[in-house]
């Protein structure tokens, strides 16, 4: 159970489901405070004295993503969480790529917002994901993953050019084309053994992601190279 001096900020243009949320969240054991326009929610952020944020992307004639980044632009560091009916990893990148630290698509269940709420608090009392390139792995307080070589190798480029997207061709090119033997469906390879070996990635404060017909994009909190 939460402690009740854990404060949420909910931002959304809809009183009802401001109000369930509210509800909700009281229920496991959060304080709350709601605004339903970005300007009132950024003076919100910048006071400081809060857990976390749940804002939603469509805030009537405002953006949910422009307040995002807004936001960390002045340098509001804690836990965001955006909810949105769009489901498109574009759209679930977009909001990341905002700053978000989770994207949550509607409908969910409370219990499903509470549980990624409780991973971001976790990762905050972590710190910040390192990757060690003495010791070849990516630890974030308890939690530690011994990666191979390629792995190491993939996730340091793709945390290098974090919030950009990277072609396949790109990553072969930068990390197999040497060996001239494989194809390029060797990323898709790699990627795939990264995320089932980083599940859940979130935890770690970053996702990758895959953006059709276009290539890689790791999105979220880079992991720090030591």
């Amino acid at each position: 159970m939460t402690t009740p001096s854990r404060t949420v900020l909910i931002v959304d243009d809809e009183p009802e489901i401001a109000s369930a949320l509210s509800r909700g969240l009281g229920m496991h054991g959060y304080d709350t405070v709601v605004e339903y326009a970005a300007d009132p929610a950024l003076s919100r952020l910048r006071q400081g004295r809060l857990t976390a944020a749940v804002i939603d992307v469509m805030l009537g004639p405002d953006s949910g993503l422009s307040l995002v980044t807004r936001a960390r632009e002045l340098g509001v560091g804690l836990p965001i969480i955006m909810l949105s009916a769009l489901s498109e990893v574009e759209d679930r990148a977009a909001g990341l790529d905002a700053g978000a630290d989770d994207y949550v698509v509607k409908p969910f269940s409370l219990d499903e917002l509470v549980a990624r709420l409780a991973v971001q608090e976790r990762r905050v009392s972590q710190g910040r994901a390192e990757l060690s390139r003495a010791e070849r792995t990516l630890r974030c307080g308890p939690r530690e993953v011994a990666l191979t070589q390629r792995e190491f190798a993939l996730l340091s480029l793709l945390a290098e050019k974090s919030g950009d997207v990277l072609s396949r061709g790109a990553i072969f090119d930068a990390l197999w084309s040497s060996e001239g033997t494989s194809s390029e469906n060797i990323v898709d390879v790699y990627v795939g053994y990264l995320r089932k070996k980083l599940d859940p990635m979130s935890e770690f404060g970053f996702e990758i992601h895959t953006l059709r017909n276009r290539g890689f994009q790791l999105a979220g909190k880079r992991p720090l190279s030591v």
